[in-house]
């Protein structure tokens, strides 16, 4: 059974989220749009940025394009309509507008290559990919733009392939640890069910920060978790259990923090697209007993891997796979470029 097919019958969004430009994510669709067509599975294919373009309007360098099979549905903003190589039927005009345009939803009349574009709004996303699988999609796949962070959210996608490679350095160790370090954010565990996450969904969608202590919820008079480690640290006190984070998890959450207190508390964030700390960073707060837990974590089904790097240099395939296979323990890893 090929990986997509597995896949299909166990989610209905997944998201191809990249590490880095260049890391391979086209490709990885690509990969799998062939192994759809293959399979005879019906999908759906949109974006959250721009894909399938020859030359990236960013960096000028070239990109694999998109090549659709028919029956697929795809969402087309109307300036790309005209572009498209393939035959495309068009299903509906949307009410997403996008900087090409308004959204098209169309169907592949005659295979060809095509260039994608979606939503640039998560919950517009959201109901455009249920709008696509009521249109008969088995599974839609959202190429993920890599400054969105967001997409990989559990709101937007069952599910994600990480996309990796080369690009991120000249060092094979360090592609895989900085891989490795991702998929266990997305790995954190679940917040358990009890009083306590009771407290914190009630309030989940403040935008305040806030402690959960002597089972009720404390909010504090601070708008955002940037910078506030000490006005945190003289909120936490003994009777405090849990501290509820809405935005973004930095280092300057918890730097002012005293490290005891690190030990007797919980962090709970809506999910691990919240965090922003380096990697070594992460690892020296995880000594000092920093614990953080999720409302919702993700699932990360597969890891691709880029052995060459446009700047010109490249790891043994063989190794970069087998060293990154031994890091994502039972996570499927495939060079997209030798399938």
């Amino acid at each position: 059974m090929y990986l997509l097919e597995e896949l299909a019958e166990n989610y209905k969004r997944i998201s191809i989220v990249g590490m880095a430009k260049n890391a391979g994510k086209t490709t990885a669709l690509n990969y799998l749009i062939e192994e759809a067509m293959d399979e005879g599975l019906t999908l759906a294919v949109t974006s959250t940025g721009r894909d399938g373009e020859g030359t990236d309007v960013v960096t000028g360098t070239e990109k694999p394009r998109v090549y659709l099979d028919q029956g697929t549905i795809v969402s087309v903003p109307k300036q790309l309509y005209e572009l498209a190589d393939a035959g495309l039927e068009i299903l509906r005009m949307t009410e997403y507008g996008t900087s090409l345009g308004q959204i098209m939803l169309c169907r592949v009349a005659d295979a060809g290559y095509v260039q994608v574009a979606g939503p640039v709004i998560n919950a517009q996303h959201i109901t455009m990919c249920e709008e696509m699988l009521a249109l008969g999609a088995d599974l839609v796949l959202i190429d993920g733009a890599i400054d969105r962070k967001s997409i990989a959210a559990p709101d937007i996608s069952d599910a994600i392939i990480l996309s990796t490679g080369a690009v991120l350095s000249r060092k094979l160790s360090k592609v895989v640890e900085e891989t490795a370090y991702t998929v266990e954010l997305y790995s954190l565990p679940v917040l358990e069910d009890g009083e306590e996450r009771r407290i914190i969904e009630e309030q989940a969608d403040s935008d305040r920060l806030f402690t959960v202590k002597n089972g009720e919820a404390v909010t504090l008079n601070i708008a955002t978790g940037l910078g506030s480690g000490k006005l945190l640290d003289n909120a936490i006190d003994e009777e405090v259990t849990h501290v509820f984070v809405p935005g973004a998890f930095t280092q300057s959450v918890v730097t002012n923090i005293d490290r005891r207190k690190l030990k007797n508390v919980t962090f709970v964030l809506k999910d691990p697209t919240k965090i922003f700390i380096d990697r070594t960073v992460w690892g020296k707060l995880r000594k000092y007993g920093l614990q953080v837990k999720v409302l919702e974590n993700i699932k990360v089904v597969a890891i691709t891997v880029n052995p060459t790097s446009p700047a010109g240099y490249s790891f043994d395939h063989d190794e970069l796979t087998s060293e990154m296979q031994k890091a994502a323990g039972d996570i499927p890893v495939i060079d997209v470029m030798m399938g």
